[in-house]
């Protein structure tokens, strides 16, 4: 018998905005359009603020790579110290998570959970008391 197929995960939707520099201009259509044409992408020209907004599942793209292979076309990307934050932050956000995803769960046994109690009564700790119930009850 034949188990039913695992469901696929849901996707991991990341809305991000790529800045460009101010020189040379013209980066955004080409850029725009480049990136249109990659699979699962969806681009959204802003040319009045030099920016591409770009909409991906973090399974197939991210942003590091999408910024990277524009560099690698010779585009500029804004390189102001808070834009260079942003980006790396959002750089380690996503290479994190990417990490998480494939890191296998780890379900708590019960026979674990049964050993940590056992250890755990076996313990000295402050709950315990060696006085005899008898002289604990005296009056």
């Amino acid at each position: 018998m034949k188990r039913p197929a695992a469901p696929a995960p849901p996707p991991i939707r990341k809305q991000r905005t790529i800045v460009f520099a101010r020189l040379p201009p013209g980066q955004v259509p080409e850029a725009a359009a480049y990136l249109s044409s990659l699979e699962q992408l969806l681009v959204e020209p802003r040319e009045q603020a030099r920016e591409v907004g770009v909409a991906y599942d973090l399974r197939q793209h991210s942003l590091q790579e999408l910024e990277s292979s524009l560099e690698d076309r010779g585009h500029h990307l804004d390189n102001t110290l808070l834009s260079k934050m942003v980006r790396a932050l959002i750089h380690y956000v996503e290479e994190t998570q990417l990490h998480n995803l494939q890191t296998p769960t780890r379900p708590l046994k019960r026979s674990q959970s049964e050993a940590y109690t056992h250890a755990w009564e076996r313990h000295p700790h402050g709950d315990h008391d060696d006085t005899p119930p008898e002289w604990r009850e005296y009056k």
